[in-house]
C-alpha cells in the first residue's frame, strides 16, 4: 500500500546544499526492555537547539472545532516533534526500517532524507534530541498525538553534527479517548463522566468500501444524544461534523461534550449530533467517492446513516439532516451537500479546503506553468501566515512531509482524495516534489471531478432545485492558510448563476479562531446551530442572545 520515495528523490531535496566529505550516521538501539518483538516501520529523527527545546513551553496546536489548545504532550525535554506552524523549527531525518530486533541497533545516514537541512550541516551545538518508529506509518497524518504503539526513545542530549546512539526504550501509550485534555477547567473535566451517558460509539462495516478494498472496512464515530432524549418520544434534527485534518477520536470526544454542555445548558437547541470520522491511513478520506480512497459518500449516504435512523429517533427528511465541519471538514461538508443535495437540508463548512482550484491556497493550479513552490517571478509561495507575517511556505511544508512519511500528510491526502490512480495502483502526484512543478494532466482530472465551482457551474440546471440556498459558508479573512480567496471565487460563482447562498468572511479572524465571537469561545457554533434548528423546527424563536459574527459586507 505504500509506496517510498525514491532514493534520487531524496537527493534532489538536497541538491542545492553543498556538499560535505561525510554523512552524519546516527545508531539507533531497540531496547530489549521496550519489546520482546521485532519492529519495523519509519524510524524518524526529530533534534533541536538544546537552548530553544529548554525555554520552549506547550505549543498550542489547533483543536477539532478549529481553536487553538496547548499540545497535551507538552515539549522542553519531554518531547521533541514537529511543530506545525513553523516546518523549520525542529530538524527531521527520517529512513524505513524494514526489522529491527530487540537488542538490535540500526544506523541511519541523517543527510539522505532531512528536512530543513542534511544533519551533517548543522550548526555546531548542543542538540536535544529523540527518535520514534512510526510503526503504522500514521505520523503524518497524526503528528500532533503520537499513537499507540509507536516505539520511543527519551530525550537525548547530543552534540551535533558530532552524532551519537539514540536507544528505542519505551512503547506510546495509546491516548484514551475518554480522558480530559489536561488544557481543559475542572468544570469542563467535569463534563466528561456526565456527558458520557448521552455519547454513544459506533463502528458499522461498510459492503461498498469493502468491496472496493476487498477487505473489511469500518465507519466509526459518535453520536450525541440531547439531554431530553431519554425522557421523550420526539424526532430530533441530526448534525453531521466532520473534523479536519489530523483529528481522531479524542478530538471527536472532545468537542462532543462542548456540544453536550451547551445543549444542557440550552445555548443551542436539543439535536443529535454525529462526529464522524474521515481519517484514514491515506490522510483524510473526506468522504468522497474517490477512486483511491474508495466510495466514502455512497457508504455515508446509503450504509451509515440509515443505519443511525433505524437505531435512533433522527429527523429523517433532507429537512432534518445538516452539515457542518471545519477545514478538511468543511470541504466535506460542502461536497457532501453539492454532490448529494437532495439527501441534506443544508450545509455550514467553516474555513473549507479549497472549492476552486483556481485559487488553492492561493495558488492557480490551471495557470500555464503553474508551479506550487514559486510564483512567476521566482519567490516562493506562502503556505501559513498570521497577522500579515509568513510562517511557512508551501515549498517547506511539502518538503518536510516528504520526511515525514510517503502517506497521510496534507499533500499526498488531497492526491488520494482528487487524483487519478497511477499505474502503480496509487494516485498520481500532482505536482513534483522536487521542484513544485504541477502535472497538467492531473490538474485536468482534478477539474473534472472535484472543483467543486466547475461542478456546479456545469450542473448548475441539475443541482438548482435541491442544491438552491443551502451553501451557507463561513471564513475568516484572511484566513491562515489563504481559504477564503477560493470561498470568493466560489461565491462569485453561484451569484453569477443567480443562486442563493450565504456566505460570510469575518474580518480578523483566522483558521484556528474563526469559532470566537466576543468573548464566546463557541460563539459560531450556537450561531449555526440555531440557523439548523430554525430549518428543521420552523417558528421557533431564536434566542436573542445568540451571537451573530461580524462579516465583511
Amino acid at each position: 500500500m505504500y509506496r517510498f520515495p525514491n532514493i534520487a528523490v531524496a537527493f534532489s531535496l538536497l541538491a542545492s546544499a553543498p556538499a560535505y566529505a561525510a554523512p552524519l550516521i546516527l545508531h539507533v538501539k531497540l531496547d530489549e526492555a521496550a519489546t520482546k518483538t521485532a519492529a519495523s516501520g519509519r524510524l524518524l529523527i526529530f533534534a533541536q537547539p538544546l537552548e530553544a527545546a529548554q525555554t520552549q513551553t506547550s505549543d498550542s496546536v489547533p483543536g477539532a472545532d478549529g481553536s487553538l489548545h496547548p499540545n497535551r504532550e507538552g515539549r522542553g525535554l519531554e518531547t521533541v516533534d514537529v511543530d506545525l506552524l513553523n516546518p523549520k523549527a525542529v530538524e527531521i531525518a527520517a529512513q524505513e526500517i524494514s526489522h529491527i530486533s530487540p537488542g538490535e541497533t540500526v544506523d541511519i545516514d541523517a543527510d539522505v532524507l532531512a528536512f530543513p537541512h542534511p544533519f551533517s550541516q548543522l550548526k555546531t551545538g548542543r542538540y536535544a534530541i529523540q527518535a520514534v518508529l512510526d510503526v503504522s506509518h500514521e505520523y503524518n497524518y497524526n503528528f500532533s498525538d503520537r499513537r499507540g504503539g509507536d516505539l520511543v526513545s527519551a530525550v537525548t542530549e547530543m552534540d551535533l553534527p558530532a552524532g551519537g546512539t539514540l536507544v528505542l526504550s519505551h512503547v506510546q501509550i495509546p491516548i484514551d479517548p475518554l480522558t480530559p485534555p489536561l488544557d481543559v477547567s475542572a468544570a469542563q473535566k467535569a463534563d466528561f463522566p456526565l456527558a458520557a451517558a448521552d455519547l454513544r460509539p459506533f463502528n458499522i462495516k461498510s459492503m461498498a468500501l469493502e468491496r472496493f478494498w476487498g477487505r473489511p472496512i469500518h465507519m466509526e464515530g459518535l453520536v450525541l444524544l440531547p439531554p431530553s432524549y431519554a425522557t421523550g418520544k420526539q424526532l430530533y434534527p441530526v448534525v453531521y461534523w466532520n473534523y479536519g485534518f489530523s483529528g481522531g477520536p479524542q478530538k471527536a470526544r472532545n468537542h462532543a461534550v462542548t456540544i453536550w454542555r451547551m445543549m444542557h445548558d440550552s445555548k443551542i437547541p436539543p439535536m443529535i449530533w454525529v462526529f464522524l470520522n474521515e481519517g484514514s491511513p491515506t490522510g483524510t478520506h473526506e468522504f468522497a467517492d474517490s477512486v483511491n480512497n474508495g466510495p466514502w459518500g455512497q457508504a455515508l449516504t446509503t450504509e451509515l446513516i440509515p443505519q443511525l435512523e433505524r437505531e435512533y429517533r433522527m429527523d429523517a427528511r433532507p429537512s432534518g439532516r445538516f452539515l457542518t465541519g471545519h477545514s478538511s471538514g468543511g470541504w466535506a461538508s460542502l461536497w457532501l451537500q453539492v454532490r448529494y443535495p437532495a439527501f441534506f437540508g443544508g450545509a455550514w463548512p467553516t474555513s473549507p479546503d479549497p472549492s476552486d482550484f483556481h485559487d488553492w491556497l492561493g495558488i492557480d493550479l490551471y495557470a500555464p506553468n503553474a508551479n506550487i513552490y514559486h510564483r512567476p517571478d521566482g519567490s516562493s509561495w506562502p503556505f501559513i501566515q498570521a497577522e500579515g507575517k509568513v510562517l511557512a511556505t508551501m515549498e517547506e511544508f511539502s518538503k518536510q512531509e516528504v520526511v515525514m512519511g510517503p502517506v497521510g500528510g496534507q499533500m499526498s491526502s488531497f492526491e488520494w482524495v482528487f487524483s487519478p490512480r497511477g499505474p502503480q495502483g496509487t494516485p498520481m502526484p500532482m505536482f513534483d516534489r522536487a521542484t513544485g512543478a504541477v502535472d497538467p494532466k492531473v490538474i485536468r482530472y482534478w477539474h473534472d471531478h472535484w472543483d467543486i465551482s466547475a461542478m456546479i457551474q456545469r450542473e448548475w440546471p441539475t443541482l438548482k432545485p435541491n442544491l438552491n440556498g443551502k451553501i451557507h459558508l463561513i471564513v475568516g479573512s484572511p484566513d491562515t492558510f489563504y481559504l477564503d480567496g477560493s470561498a470568493r471565487r466560489l461565491k462569485a460563482v453561484l451569484d453569477g448563476l443567480g443562486a442563493r447562498s450565504d456566505f460570510r468572511f469575518v474580518p480578523g479572524r483566522g483558521h484556528f479562531d474563526l469559532y470566537k465571537i466576543g468573548n464566546d469561545p463557541q460563539g459560531l457554533n450556537r450561531t449555526i446551530a440555531w440557523e439548523m434548528y430554525a430549518i428543521a423546527r420552523p417558528g421557533v424563536r431564536r434566542p436573542t442572545d445568540v451571537p451573530v459574527p461580524q462579516v465583511i459586507p
